[in-house]
């Protein structure tokens, strides 16, 4: 499990460096909610 500031931080970097939200950057907004299930 991941505390939420780490989780956070997780989705922030992979937002940046993946190829669909590159392509798309600035033509959409884009939305990240990050959710907490129990396991």
């Amino acid at each position: 499990a991941l505390d939420l500031a780490t989780a956070e931080s997780l989705v922030a970097k992979a937002h940046q460096i993946c190829p669909y939200s590159n392509a798309t950057r600035g033509n959409m907004t884009v939305d990240i909610k990050i959710l907490e299930f129990a396991a």
